[in-house]
């Protein structure tokens, strides 16, 4: 009678054991399944563009998620309308898009399943400077990215003055070196006559 009530125990204990493991199981499946949302990544340097250039400002869901049916909205908090582009059930809605990036803008459709929304923007204007900001409103994420435009052509009017000054100075430097090379040749010719 003793040996049955330790195997009855023993099976109770089994019992218990079986189910908090099961339990404990399901905890942490749940925990895992209904993790944080995706976060947008996008740069944490400034993105440097020279005018006329195309570049891309990035942007990406991690982890990876599908984007396709989702509505990404790329603006410019400083500008009014503040929208640069918007994809909206798979269609680019160009009526609310700021006016200066019209034909500029787009997103690399075929890798929205990847979860990558980054913009490229085409034919970078010096008003392009500024901050940008990818949003997803479905899952009230965003990140933003900075954009820094460098004209090279564009010279500051104090800096002309220098270029201006640094132009005559050379032009001088020659004319007194060809003026220099005109005397030793003369000087030359004079020696090698006598």
């Amino acid at each position: 009678m003793l040996h049955v009530k330790n195997r009855q125990n023993l099976n109770f204990h089994f019992d218990v054991l079986v189910v908090s493991v099961f339990h404990t199981v399901v905890f942490f499946t749940l925990i895992c399944s209904c993790g944080a949302q995706p976060q947008l990544i996008g740069s944490s340097q400034p993105i440097v563009a020279v005018v006329g250039d195309d570049i891309i400002l990035p942007c990406h869901l991690q982890p990876a998620e599908d984007a396709s049916d989702l509505t990404v909205e790329w603006t410019r908090p400083d500008l009014d309308p503040r929208f640069v582009h918007v994809l909206h059930d798979g269609e680019e809605l160009q009526s609310l898009q700021h006016p200066s990036y019209r034909e500029r803008t787009s997103l690399f459709t075929d890798e929205l399943k990847n979860g990558n929304i980054s913009l490229k923007l085409s034919k970078v204007k010096p008003a392009d400077e500024g901050k940008y900001r990818c949003f997803i409103p479905e899952i009230t994420r965003d990140s933003t990215v900075q954009l820094v435009v460098d004209d090279l052509f564009n010279i500051p009017s104090s800096s002309s003055s220098v270029a201006v000054t640094v132009g005559v100075s050379l032009t001088v430097c020659i004319v007194f070196l060809l003026l220099f090379v005109l005397f030793l040749w003369k000087k030359t010719n004079i020696i090698s006559k006598s």
